[in-house]
């Protein structure tokens, strides 16, 4: 999934998105609350990771102006500001939970789990088409009780398609799910990985269809042996 953190305390923001990369995902930076607030009009996010005390434009104000455009997009706040009013505030505001620094990294990445599994699946914990389960938030993936041996970005890959089931995803919707700004995926990258994907597929009863001149479809398909068109 891809993820905006911004923060502007360049040793706690090191961490995080460390943590959160090793996890599987996409993660783009900021440290400037008006660079967060243009990310959020430019790109799509499946996570907001907020510190208030942002420079430039206040995280509490990026916070309003995010909901004022009517997106639900979770956020998870981390801040120093630990008075009881000011998380009534930020939560009145439209955030989805709060934690105070200092934070244990193996909370934090709790939280985040708990926000992404409650966006992408509505509060289910593992996602199914077929034969095929996907436990999103822990990266994994059976065919019925048979663990699929996948990739970061094979998984990355298969989750942004999982997510959108019932629709067309694009070739731009995919690299952007796959990449964050630092990173590039070619358009021969992004093939060898749908190809590798549909490879391990096989006899999961679901498939990658290609849809000329649109993008890529997961879908169930009877008797699914080799590599739809």
């Amino acid at each position: 999934m891809r993820i905006l953190l911004a923060e502007d305390d360049s040793d706690i923001a090191e961490g995080i998105c460390a943590s959160l990369r090793h996890g599987g995902h996409a993660i783009d930076h900021v440290s400037r609350g008006n660079l967060a607030d243009a990310a959020l009009h430019d790109h799509e996010y499946d996570l907001l990771i907020l510190d208030l005390g942002l420079p430039a434009l206040d995280g509490s104000e990026v916070l309003r102006r995010l909901r004022k455009r009517g997106t639900s997009l979770p956020v998870l706040v981390v801040t120093a500001r630990d008075g009881l009013a000011e998380r009534v505030r930020v939560l009145d505001l439209g955030a989805d939970d709060y934690l105070v620094k200092p934070f244990a990294l193996a909370e934090f990445e709790a939280r985040v789990r708990a926000l992404l599994r409650r966006a992408s699946s509505q509060g289910k914990p593992e996602l199914q088409l077929g034969r095929l389960r996907l436990d999103l938030p822990g990266h994994r993936a059976w065919i019925e009780q048979t663990p699929l041996e996948l990739t970061a970005r094979e998984f990355g890959l298969l989750e942004a398609l999982a997510l959108r089931a019932d629709r067309v995803t694009s070739r731009a919707q995919l690299v952007a799910a796959l990449c964050d700004w630092d990173q590039e995926l070619t358009d021969n990258g992004l093939d060898i990985a749908i190809h590798r994907l549909r490879r391990k597929l096989r006899g999961s009863g679901t498939g990658v269809r290609t849809i000329r001149g649109l993008g890529y479809l997961l879908e169930e398909m009877d008797g699914f042996g080799g590599d739809p068109a």
